[in-house]
């Protein structure tokens, strides 16, 4: 199989992926703009090829690299780089290139958050009232029908980046004279914990790892207001979780791909209403708090995947793992060592976090591990404490 895999660097713990496809079998080129002697050891091991481009934004210069690889090695089979950012790219090089995967015909139905609405109302999933309004008189015919607050978002877009929560007119009123020039969706403010359901499935949408996480507030709380974050994994995934994100596979047809979809649990009605859906893993550490919680290995299992059609993994979620996160700056309690004498050996990970996640995840980050909810809970009041 020849693989091609668009920046391989990046999310730093992304290189493993490319490291088990290697061991699978597979032929690994690697595009991407950083240098190839700034690049991991391992990964540098694990590419059969690399092509470096002046920017990754460019198409004509993927499109030569691509062809740079057919011309050095035959037809090329895949490509992916499981990052939310290039999924658009992905899609177009693989209808120019013929290669297996979702096509550019398709993929804003994975990007477009008034399409996945679309979608999830076909398949009976409960959605928040909301669409794509382009001025402030559409706006304002929106609100009156869901009231304030209101959710602002941009119909296609990452995470909660240019994401705003709004209270009332004025707030509106200044929004709509000083947006960006996207298309922004508004959605009624759905008050309630936010889930997620996480896993992967083979070529015939069957799942072959899932899991699910909640999240100790939103993401756009998180990055606007500069909170801190910690999440952690379920090890009894909620039966109405499960069934909506079951659902949402069926409906949304992923194909040998991982997921990431997210859902509130309502205050009002304690129903399970959806968010969004991402067709690729989990950000930050979350792959490897997947194999934390089940003493497994999802970059093997993705790499066997793609390579052999087999997943020959089983995991039955022994532990709950949670990642926890700190910023620079803020009057903690306990300090850093503090801290891992207290975790001991529920600590399984720590590390400092590439600044470009900074605002949602934070400066540093520990993964903690147990078999209890309690012990999760209590270790993040622990690191968060402030003084």
């Amino acid at each position: 199989m020849n693989f091609v895999f668009l920046s391989p660097h990046f999310p730093p713990n992304f290189y493993r992926f490319c490291v088990e496809l290697r061991r699978a079998g597979a032929n690994v080129f690697g595009i991407a703009d950083a240098a190839f002697d700034g690049l991991r050891p391992e990964l540098r091991q694990a590419l059969t090829e690399y092509y470096r481009v002046g920017d990754m934004n460019d198409y004509g210069q993927l499109v030569r690299a691509m062809g740079h690889f057919t011309h050095r090695h035959g037809k090329l089979d895949r490509i992916d780089s499981l990052n939310e950012h290039w999924l658009e790219t992905e899609a177009r090089l693989r209808t120019d290139f013929n290669l297996d995967g979702v096509r550019a015909d398709r993929i804003l139905d994975w990007k477009k958050k008034s399409r996945m609405k679309a979608t999830y109302r076909a398949a009976g999933i409960r959605v928040a009232r909301g669409a794509v309004a382009h001025s402030l008189a559409e706006a304002q015919v929106l609100v009156g029908e869901t009231g304030f607050p209101v959710v602002a978002k941009p119909d296609i877009g990452v995470g909660a980046m240019a994401t705003w929560k709004l209270h009332d007119e004025a707030e509106l009123a200044r929004f709509y004279a000083e947006k960006p020039p996207v298309d922004y969706i508004l959605e009624e403010f759905i008050r309630g914990r936010i889930f997620s359901f996480d896993g992967l499935t083979d070529k015939d949408g069957n799942l072959v790892f899932h899991t699910g996480h909640v999240y100790s507030q939103g993401i756009m709380e998180t990055v606007n207001e500069d909170r801190d974050v910690f999440y952690y994994s379920f090890r009894d995934v909620p039966p109405d979780l499960e069934e909506a994100g079951r659902k949402t596979v069926r409906a949304f047809g992923v194909r040998e791909r991982f997921f990431h979809f997210e859902f509130f649990r309502s205050d009002d009605h304690g129903g399970i209403v959806a968010l969004e859906v991402n067709m690729r893993p989990p950000g930050g550490l979350t792959t490897d708090m997947f194999n934390f919680a089940n003493d497994i290995d999802v970059y093997r299992g993705w790499a066997q995947l793609q390579v052999h059609g087999r997943f020959d993994q089983q995991a039955t979620r022994p532990y709950h793992c949670g990642y926890i996160g700190r910023k620079d700056g803020k009057p903690y309690l306990r300090s850093h060592q503090e801290v891992l004498a207290h975790l001991g050996p529920r600590l399984v990970h720590q590390e400092r976090i590439e600044s470009v996640f900074r605002p949602a995840i934070g400066d540093q980050g520990y993964l903690v591990r147990a078999t209890s909810e309690a012990e999760i809970l209590e270790a993040a009041r622990y690191i968060h404490e402030k003084r």
